[in-house]
């Protein structure tokens, strides 16, 4: 018999998306994010039962502030936003954030955090350059729709209050829990609760996850050039990048003699071999062999935390994509699966373990 789960997480919450299902379904969730900047975008997404009428007038107003303010363009733009926008737009974007910064201190936490989010999900829509979401931006590359900064932030609201009136059709308040925090200790968590685990955790497949919201992130201040995202968004994430384990300085040696990972230990040091080999003989000399054993002692300490906060029925729903750097084959779904079913004992049986692997 299967029951219906009465709390959830999501150990990697990214913009809340699971949260925002577990509310409509009227139940108890858990999300863990650790992206600083992320997280932040996810309180906005959690807020959704503001009173919409605040919201309307709470945009209304920056816009009228933002419209009337005499403002210049600072001396030193960093350049990524000088190659993002044209210098309209940006001095009408740098308006609105001025706008945001004398009007939100009077309204509330939950009220700051959906006009933030509203403000950034205009950034790449009013940019001409290649900047889809969640990806890296590509300055060299060029579009033909551009919204204008105003219009684009009227839409936005109006698009938001439709989801905000939608969501509370179908509850009253959120009960959702996000915590920025780390997957490998889930700090906060009581334990014995969690009754579902569905998340997508990164990917190791050398994406920098710090990297995707580095536009966003030099629009309001928090970083002004590439260089600056290890100490701000990397060290706090799951190592699933070369440049996070170069930076870091990680050995293999110490790595692979993590007793986490003693389940894969035989499958993973070859592979590990092999990439270290590879990469001697590559111009760019990343250090694929530490990212993938990094990344698989990292999330052996996700499924060791899952064993403290999770019942003995819950189920487990994973997401993983497909690894081959240098083009040696990393059986992630594998490798993960026995990893899960060895850290967290007889709490995860067989049956109760599902990982999905995403097709590219």
């Amino acid at each position: 018999m299967v029951l219906e789960p009465q709390t959830i997480l999501d150990p990697f919450a990214g913009s809340g998306t699971a949260c925002i299902v577990a509310d409509q379904l009227g139940i108890n969730s858990y999300g863990v994010e650790a992206h600083p900047f992320v997280y932040r975008l996810a309180k906005g997404k959690l807020s959704w039962n503001v009173d919409s009428y605040d919201f309307v007038a709470a945009i209304n107003e920056i816009t009228e502030c933002a419209t009337n303010l005499t403002l210049k363009l600072p001396e030193n733009i960093p350049g990524l936003l000088s190659k993002c926008y044209t210098q309209e737009t940006l001095f009408n974007l740098l308006k609105i954030k001025q706008a945001y910064l004398e009007i939100t201190p009077n309204l509330s936490e939950d009220l700051q955090s959906l006009i933030f989010l509203a403000i950034c999900a205009i950034l790449r829509s009013s940019s001409h350059v290649g900047t889809a979401q969640w990806q890296y931006i590509l300055p060299n590359k060029r579009k033909v729709k551009i919204c204008e900064p105003f219009e684009a932030l009227d839409k936005q609201m109006s698009l938001m209050r439709e989801d905000m009136l939608y969501m509370q059709s179908l509850a009253k308040v959120s009960r959702a829990n996000l915590i920025q925090g780390d997957a490998r200790n889930l700090a906060g968590i009581p334990d014995n609760v969690i009754d579902l685990v569905i998340t997508s955790p990164p990917y190791a497949n050398n994406y920098d996850y710090a990297d995707a919201t580095r536009l966003e992130m030099t629009f309001w201040g928090e970083v002004n050039s590439w260089g600056d995202l290890h100490e701000t968004v990397r060290k706090f994430l799951i190592h699933s990048s070369s440049q996070h384990v170069s930076k870091e300085k990680l050995s293999l040696d110490a790595l692979i003699a993590e007793s986490v990972i003693e389940p894969i230990k035989d499958e993973l040091i070859p592979v590990c071999k092999e990439l270290e080999a590879v990469r001697a003989t590559k111009g760019g000399n990343k250090a694929y062999h530490t990212m993938i054993a990094a990344y698989f002692a990292d999330m052996a300490n996700v499924f060791y935390a899952l064993r403290r906060v999770t019942t003995d029925n819950c189920q487990v729903c994973i997401v993983v994509g497909d690894s081959a750097p240098y083009g040696v084959y990393v059986p992630v779904e594998k490798w993960l699966g026995k990893l899960a079913i060895a850290l967290t004992f007889i709490k995860i049986p067989t049956n109760q373990l599902t990982i999905f692997h995403h097709p590219y």
